[in-house]
């Protein structure tokens, strides 16, 4: 197991890209914290505990961890929760991530705010809380999921597209001054995933992307859960500041 014991953290991760990053940490032995939102209906509660389930299956361990990650203070506490109970935490993927898709003429600064709060700064709140842990053990890996957005923008994703271009600059800078700590930090940026997201886009729309993608398909959440797996593995250990592009050839 290429992760055994190591401790590890995925924000959004009851559903979707986060939980196959969650099963394919546990599945190389990583111990994980399942980072979801509380939701009025208990929605995500129940899929974070099926995922812990799955977790348990496989002879690995998990904790749930319920917060907000654009709020500094839920973020500090859920940090220390996980280091409470397993004495450290060495791999952070920020995966947590919402949309408010709608053109900038009808934009409300509400819809700005929120998916800035959680995609970008939910992401600073994160490394800042966890880097310190990371610092005094001398290893840290800190993978941030940006989009394929971020690079090419989208009618309707002027909020979303600057969340995720942000994160690849932050990833940058923080890689530079953390390089000699033992701590690598870098970002993921997907194409188009089958996931809820993708559902909710119309047919004809999906069809037209799908053949601008030279592979013929789209991404599945495996795919980006095996990818975090190496970056974080020893074996990707001369890798840091970069942002890996996993899209089928959509952009290059």
């Amino acid at each position: 197991m290429k992760l055994k014991n190591r401790v590890a953290l995925v924000t959004g991760g009851s559903r979707g890209i986060g939980r196959a990053i969650v099963l394919a940490l546990a599945q190389e032995g990583a111990w994980v914290g399942i980072n979801y939102v509380a939701d009025d209906e208990g929605i995500n509660f129940k899929q974070a505990k099926e995922v812990a389930e799955r977790v348990k299956n496989m002879g690995s361990k998990s904790l749930l961890l319920q917060a907000d990650v654009s709020c500094e203070k839920e973020v500090q506490k859920m940090v220390t929760q996980i280091v409470k109970e397993y004495g450290k935490i060495e791999i952070l993927v920020n995966n947590a991530g919402i949309v408010r898709d709608v053109t900038l003429k009808k934009m409300r600064k509400k819809d700005w705010d929120e998916v800035i709060g959680v995609n970008l700064t939910g992401v600073f709140n994160c490394v800042r809380t966890a880097i310190n842990y990371m610092r005094e053990a001398g290893y840290g890996r800190i993978i941030s999921i940006s989009s394929i957005i971020g690079q090419t923008g989208n009618i309707g994703q002027s909020n979303y597209a600057a969340s995720k271009a942000g994160i690849m600059g932050f990833v940058k800078s923080i890689a530079r001054e953390v390089a000699r700590k033992g701590i690598t930090v870098n970002a993921i940026a997907p194409g188009f995933i089958q996931t809820e997201m993708l559902k909710k886009i119309p047919e004809e729309i999906k069809s037209r992307i799908l053949q601008q993608i030279p592979m013929g398909r789209f991404g599945t959440p495996d795919d980006i859960g095996q990818l975090v797996v190496f970056l974080v593995s020893d074996e990707a250990s001369y890798i840091t500041g970069q942002t890996i592009h996993i899209n089928g050839g959509l952009y290059m």
